[in-house]
C-alpha cells in the first residue's frame, strides 16, 4: 500500500498513463460507438431478425477478426521493447512482420470463413430468416478482413512507439466514416443489414491506407534500415510467431466464450439473442474505455523492460490501476442508473427491450469484476509474456465448463451468471501468475 500512495502522487507518472490512455479511449469508444449505431439504425427497423442478423453476423465476423487480435497485442510488446532499447532496425522488421502476418491470416481465414459459417449457424438453429440475413451479412463483411487484420498490425505497431495519435487517428477515421456510411446506406439507400455491412467493409479499407501513411513519421524518429535478409531467417520470426501462437490460442478460447453466449442466446430465441447483443455492447463500450488505460500499461510497461527500469514499471501499473478502478465505478453506477435508456436508444422493438431491462444488473456487475483481468492482459502483453497469458485462460475456460454446463438449465440467466464468474477467474488466474513471476523477478528474464 505505501509504494501505492507514493506512486499515485507521482504527477510525472500520472502525465504518461494519461498522454497514452486518453487518446486511446477516444478511439476506443468510437468502437462501440459504431455497434451502438449498427444497433439503432438496424434495430429501427420494423423486425426482430433484422437486429438479430447483425448480431449474430457480426459476432461471426469478431470471432475470425478478433482471433487475430495477437496482430496487436504480439506487434505493441516487441515495438515497445524496441522503442525501449532505441532499436530503429528491429522496429522496421517488427511492422513488416506483423503486416506480412496480417496479409497471410485474412487470405487463410477468407478460405474457412464459408466452412465455419455454415458450421456455426447449424448450432445455432436460427429461424429462417434470421439465417438468410446473417448469411448475407458475413459474406459481404469478410471483404474487409485484410484491411482489419493490417489495422490491427499498425494499431499495435504505433502503440509500442507511444503514439497514442496514430491509432486515435486510424480508429476514430474508421470508426465515424462506418457511422456515416451506415446512416446512407440503411436509412437513406435503403439497403437493410447488408447495407451496414457494406459500411463496415468500406471504412476498414479507409482506415488502414490511412495507418499506411502515418508510419512515415514514426520510422523517421527511429533511424534505421530494414534488413529483407532477416526476414528470410527462421530466427527472426521465431520470437514474433511464439508470442503471437499463445496470444492466438488465448484469444481463440475467448472469443469462443462470447460466440457460445451468442449460440445459446440464438437457441432462446431471436428477441434474446438481440437483447444480449444490446448488452453486449455495454460491455464494448466498458471494455474499449478501460482498455485505453491497459494500453497505457503495455506500452509504459514494455518500455520499462526493454529499459530494465523496475521502479517505472511499478510506478506506471499502480496508476493505470488507481484510474482504471474509478473508470469501472463510474461505468457500474451508469449502467445502474440509466441502463433502460441505454437500451431504448438501441432499439423501439418492445420485446426485446423487455427481455433486456430483466438482464441489466448483470451488465452492472460487469465493470467491477472485469477491470482487473483487462490490467492484467495489459502487463503481460507489454512484457511479451504470452505462455503465460494462453495457460490462464485455458485455465481458466476449464475451471468455467463445469459450471456452464450445469447453468444451462437455467436459461439466459444461469448464461450471464457464468460469464461472469468466467470474467473473475480470468482475473484470478492472471494475478496469481503476475504475483509468482513479480517474486522471482520473471519481469525482466
Amino acid at each position: 500500500m505505501s509504494h501505492f500512495l507514493s506512486d499515485w502522487r507521482q504527477r510525472v507518472t500520472h502525465r504518461r498513463v494519461w498522454a497514452l490512455a486518453a487518446p486511446m479511449i477516444l478511439s476506443n469508444i468510437s468502437v462501440p460507438l459504431v455497434a451502438l449505431v449498427d444497433s439503432s439504425v438496424i434495430g429501427h427497423l420494423p423486425h426482430a431478425h433484422q437486429l438479430g442478423a447483425v448480431a449474430v453476423g457480426g459476432t461471426l465476423y469478431s470471432f475470425l477478426a478478433w482471433a487475430m487480435s495477437f496482430l496487436r497485442m504480439g506487434t505493441t510488446g516487441f515495438a515497445a521493447q524496441a522503442a525501449g532499447r532505441q532499436d530503429g532496425t528491429a522496429l522496421r522488421q517488427v511492422l513488416l512482420q506483423g503486416l506480412l502476418l496480417a496479409l497471410t491470416f485474412a487470405v487463410l481465414l477468407g478460405l474457412i470463413g464459408l466452412p465455419f459459417q455454415h458450421l456455426a449457424l447449424q448450432l445455432m438453429q436460427p429461424s429462417p430468416d434470421l439465417n438468410d440475413l446473417t448469411r448475407d451479412f458475413f459474406h459481404t463483411r469478410l471483404l474487409g478482413l485484410p484491411a482489419a487484420l493490417a489495422s490491427y498490425a499498425l494499431v499495435g505497431w504505433f502503440l509500442g512507439l507511444q503514439n497514442a495519435r496514430a491509432p486515435l487517428a486510424i480508429v476514430l477515421t474508421t470508426n465515424l466514416v462506418n457511422i456515416a456510411l451506415n446512416l446512407w446506406f440503411v436509412l437513406g439507400l435503403d439497403w437493410g443489414v447488408v447495407g451496414s455491412a457494406r459500411a463496415s467493409v468500406i471504412a476498414e479499407w479507409i482506415g488502414a491506407l490511412l495507418g499506411l501513411a502515418l508510419t512515415r513519421r514514426g520510422l523517421r524518429d527511429y533511424p534505421g534500415q530494414l534488413v529483407l535478409v532477416a526476414l528470410k531467417r527462421w530466427r527472426s520470426w521465431r520470437p514474433l510467431l511464439a508470442v503471437n501462437r499463445d496470444i492466438f490460442i488465448r484469444s481463440l478460447v475467448l472469443q469462443s466464450v462470447f460466440f457460445l453466449i451468442t449460440v445459446q442466446g440464438a437457441r432462446l430465441g431471436d428477441a434474446t439473442v438481440a437483447a444480449n447483443a444490446l448488452l453486449l455492447n455495454g460491455l464494448l463500450l466498458t471494455a474499449n474505455a478501460l482498455d485505453g488505460l491497459a494500453h497505457a500499461v503495455e506500452a509504459l510497461c514494455g518500455h520499462a523492460i526493454g529499459a530494465r527500469d523496475r521502479d517505472a514499471l511499478r510506478r506506471s501499473l499502480n496508476v493505470a490501476t488507481g484510474w482504471s478502478l474509478i473508470c469501472s465505478v463510474a461505468f457500474a453506477i451508469f449502467f445502474l442508473l440509466a441502463g433502460h435508456l441505454f437500451i431504448d436508444l438501441q432499439t423501439d422493438i418492445v420485446e426485446v427491450r423487455d427481455i433486456a431491462f430483466v438482464y441489466l444488473p448483470y451488465l452492472a456487475v460487469l465493470p467491477l469484476v472485469a477491470v482487473w483481468s483487462y490490467l492484467m492482459d495489459g502487463l503481460f502483453i507489454g512484457a511479451t509474456r504470452a505462455q503465460e497469458m494462453r495457460n490462464a485462460m485455458v485455465m481458466t475456460a476449464l475451471i468455467t465448463a463445469p459450471f456452464a454446463w450445469l447453468a444451462s438449465g437455467f436459461g439466459n440467466h444461469g448464461l450471464w451468471v457464468v460469464f461472469l464468474l468466467f470474467m473473475a477467474l480470468r482475473a484470478l488466474t492472471l494475478g496469481f501468475i503476475a504475483r509468482r513471476l513479480n517474486r522471482s523477478g520473471g519481469w525482466f528474464r
